[in-house]
């Protein structure tokens, strides 16, 4: 592994290299690698912030991919340089990547003005909130302009996603319907725009049916900023159609919440939740890994399995012993 100076100087001058192995870095467990991994941070932070950072969600067989491999290539074409983060919820049975990113993006990879990078997260949640964040602001000290957080649209992954970003883009199918009344509220208060993606071929009316559907049901929910109203608009992945009128809609968005201040307040709070999130992810892990904490959990875990216990109580007798010996 290089020194954290050579790091430094290679994902400033845009080494593609030396950034896979700071986020690498960054993705180790290990207690030496997160010291040196927080020093290389600590260097770049002042490099980074000023990205455009967009959140893409979407059920599976949505068209992520293919969109979100589009809409890179048409900014890197206008002089971006593009990086794409896939939040990837590797299997909680092997630990092994369940997304093969590269592969479903191989053109976009291939860019030298885009980089691409799954996020293995290990199931974690809180792996999603600490890697995604450090690795966005690697990228934006590596100079890329534009990042796209790629969620793979289940679970909690949309809420953790959204607080990190500037912008959260949510794709759905045509031929809303039964989709409609599946949709989660909270998915719909999280979304910036609404874009109906497939809308060529034999989906087109249907996607069209399926915005304004759409479109009706936002207008029941609370949107997320009060000088934007979230657009709904259709596009095609495939054939490009529509991306970019949604792109300039994206940076509308940017333009009116900059102009007022609100995306610096917007990143200041995310900044204070982060903060929050990784001291409850440490102290969890300092009560996991103290041994005498660790040694009273398996007693503990038996004795409310089996109804000798309560779960309050168990509780209660690892924080005290915790903190007992502190």
């Amino acid at each position: 592994m290089p020194s954290v100076p050579d790091l430094v100087q290679g994902v400033q001058s845009a080494d593609r290299a030396s950034l896979g192995r700071s986020i690498t870095l960054i993705e180790s467990i290990l207690p030496e690698h997160r010291q040196l991994a927080q020093q290389l941070l600590a260097e770049l932070l002042p490099h980074s912030g000023s990205a455009h950072r967009i959140g893409i969600t979407g059920v599976p067989g949505v068209g992520k991919s293919t969109f979100i491999e589009t809409l890179g290539k048409n900014l890197t074409l206008k002089g971006h340089r593009v990086a794409v983060l896939a939040v990837d919820p590797s299997s909680s049975k092997t630990g092994g990547s369940i997304l093969g990113d590269k592969t479903r993006m191989a053109s976009l990879a291939n860019d030298p003005s885009a980089f691409v990078r799954p996020s293995p997260t290990a199931g974690e949640l809180g792996g999603v909130n600490r890697m995604t964040r450090e690795t966005i602001l690697l990228c934006e000290a590596a100079g890329f302009d534009v990042v796209l957080v790629e969620t793979v649209g289940v679970g909690q992954s949309e809420t953790v996603v959204a607080d990190m970003v500037d912008f959260f883009l949510v794709l759905m199918l045509p031929g809303a319907g039964d989709e409609l009344q599946g949709i989660k509220k909270g998915i719909l208060e999280l979304a910036d725009m609404i874009a109906v993606n497939k809308a060529d071929g034999d989906n087109a009316q249907a996607a069209t049916v399926a915005a304004r559907e759409y479109e009706v049901a936002l207008h029941l929910t609370a949107p997320s900023s009060p000088l934007w109203s979230p657009p709904v608009l259709t596009c095609a992945g495939l054939t490009g159609a529509g991306v970019d009128e949604l792109w300039e809609q994206v940076e509308e968005h940017r333009r009116l919440l900059s102009s007022a201040g609100e995306l610096e307040r917007r990143r200041e709070e995310q900044n204070v939740r982060w903060m929050w999130s990784m001291l409850d992810d440490r102290l969890i892990d300092a009560l996991r890994n103290h041994s005498t904490v660790k040694s009273l959990l398996v007693e503990m875990e038996s004795q409310v399995r089996s109804g000798q216990v309560t779960p309050v109580s168990a509780v209660d007798k690892l924080i005290e012993t915790f903190l007992g010996d502190r």
